[in-house]
């Protein structure tokens, strides 16, 4: 039984779906069309380091991951049995599942990226060598109020998201620990999946009650980023618009998948990010 997984923001890098924009000229030019520019210049080339700016990273690593997705169907003749993508990568696992079609889906991540960047002032920080609970329980301890964990991503790696001012201020609390603890602030633009995203939030909310995005029922169960649960279609609007200020529940999404039977997680998109997070898991989860 398999599981394929879809990396988020992150992921991307200059030449990444290199291969694959004129493998799938039709589904390139509808991206095209909808951005208002080239996706293919963007993912090769990089021009002015937009890759960076997340207005043009989420659009870019939607569609290479979309495409990812079908050369692989194509060439396999498979479905997955089960889908989730971490954070944006969770469009991608709609898409897969029948939920959104992919000119949707890529209108959504198109105005999710704008809002969340226009946000400024935040940060984002990896925590390595505590998990999830340990870190919370510092930042409570240190009244480090302005940041929140942002990602349980493994058991012993978990990101942090804030204002700028308090991620540079909780560097020293982690590095004066005893141990392998590590604190690495992250090559962001914003404070994501944190309150900070508030007024993101809003405005992405407001944008799917004055559009209407027709979602359709899953045809395969996609695991949600805020709960580690299947979607069903009565939620769709809400995990998507809650996802912006929750959590990326990445440990209790792949724990449930273990559960159920899964034992074979596939990557589709770029890079192995995902895949080394799951091992690390797996092995957690073997010992205890």
């Amino acid at each position: 039984m398999s599981t394929y997984v879809f990396p988020g923001q992150g992921s991307q890098r200059k030449g990444m779906g290199r291969a694959l924009f004129d493998e799938f000229p039709d589904i390139t030019e509808r991206a095209d069309r909808i951005l208002g520019y080239s996706v293919k210049k963007l993912c090769t080339e990089n021009p002015n380091q937009l890759q960076n700016e997340t207005q043009y990273t989420q659009p870019a690593v939607y569609v290479v991951n979309t495409l990812t997705y079908l050369k692989r169907t194509k060439e396999t003749g498979q479905v997955p049995e089960y889908v989730a993508g971490h954070s944006l990568g969770e469009y991608n696992a709609l898409l897969a599942a029948g939920v959104l079609d992919f000119e949707t889906g890529l209108r959504l991540v198109r105005k999710r990226g704008a809002a969340m960047g226009r946000i400024e002032g935040g940060g984002m920080a990896a925590v390595t060598g505590l998990d999830r609970e340990q870190v919370s329980q510092l930042l409570d301890r240190h009244e480090l109020t302005d940041i929140e964990v942002a990602n349980d991503n493994a058991p012993t790696q978990v990101v942090v998201s804030g204002l700028k001012p308090a991620i540079a201020a909780a560097r020293d609390v982690f590095t004066s620990l005893p141990g392998d603890v590590g604190f690495t602030e992250l090559r962001t633009s914003g404070a994501f999946h944190s309150r900070q995203m508030a007024p993101a939030r809003a405005e992405f909310a407001q944008y799917l009650a004055d559009t209407s995005p027709r979602f359709r029922a899953p045809t395969i169960p996609v695991i949600a980023n805020v709960d580690a649960k299947a979607y069903d279609l009565a939620r769709v609007e809400t995990c998507l618009t809650e996802q912006i200020t929750q959590p990326v529940r990445w440990v209790e999404t792949i724990r449930h998948l273990l559960s159920v039977g899964q034992e074979e997680f596939v990557e589709v998109g770029t890079g192995r990010v995902l895949t080394s997070l799951i091992e690390r898991i797996r092995d957690a989860a073997g010992s205890d």
